[in-house]
């Protein structure tokens, strides 16, 4: 069975533990270095992406989340987790990971008190998505490999450059687990093939 992380410092890690296991995968909680060891693929959930950073900082992360992107494995990215995939953030002089080629500007939807649902089409997906916006990036810029998935309001708002995908609104948060279904898809087979996605 494929594991899956997911890092458990902030946000909705038991959503999405939930998700992935709906899936069929298994769920592993990440806060050590450690854990990422034996994992396929790691999601980094939502949250306030500075306080992520500094947990990140205080339990050494990191370095071996950067040693995990640079492995390529799969890396799964909403709202705060792909501001935290980002090659750069608007506004600030350095990323934090850097490691998916899209540009991202912070809280694009507003306040907290601004959260809404929205109804999206989705490249891959037949029918469209309830998605649930939280506080949300979007993404500015986009690199020449990176692929646009879903645009809301003439923003985007989900995207996959290479084995980085990244959304700004919370698919966790809803019981329609078909896009943590396609992230788990990108997870390579066992002969080292990419299985369709």
């Amino acid at each position: 069975m494929k594991r899956v992380g997911v890092l458990a410092l902030q946000g909705a890690v038991r959503e999405h533990i939930h998700s992935i296991e709906a899936c069929g995968a298994i769920a592993i909680s990440v806060k050590w270095p450690k854990d990422l060891e034996e994992l396929d693929a790691l999601v980094l959930p939502g949250g306030e992406s500075t306080t992520v950073r500094r947990l990140i900082d205080r339990y050494g992360l990191m370095e071996p989340l950067r040693k995990f992107a640079n492995s390529g494995k799969p890396m799964f990215g909403t709202c705060a987790g792909l501001i935290l995939l980002a090659r750069e953030v608007a506004g600030h002089a350095a990323p934090h990971l850097g490691v998916m080629d899209v540009v991202v500007e912070r809280n694009s939807f507003g306040r907290q008190v601004d959260s809404f649902e929205a109804e999206l089409s989705v490249t891959g997906l037949e029918a469209p998505f309830n998605a649930v916006f939280i506080r949300a990036p979007h993404i500015v810029g986009v690199g020449p490999e990176t692929k646009v998935l879903c645009e809301h309001d003439g923003k985007i708002v989900m995207a996959k450059s290479g084995q980085f995908l990244g959304c700004s609104f919370h698919p966790e948060l809803t019981d329609d687990h078909r896009i943590t279904s396609y992230f788990l898809d990108m997870i390579p087979s066992k002969t080292g093939t990419l299985l369709p996605n």
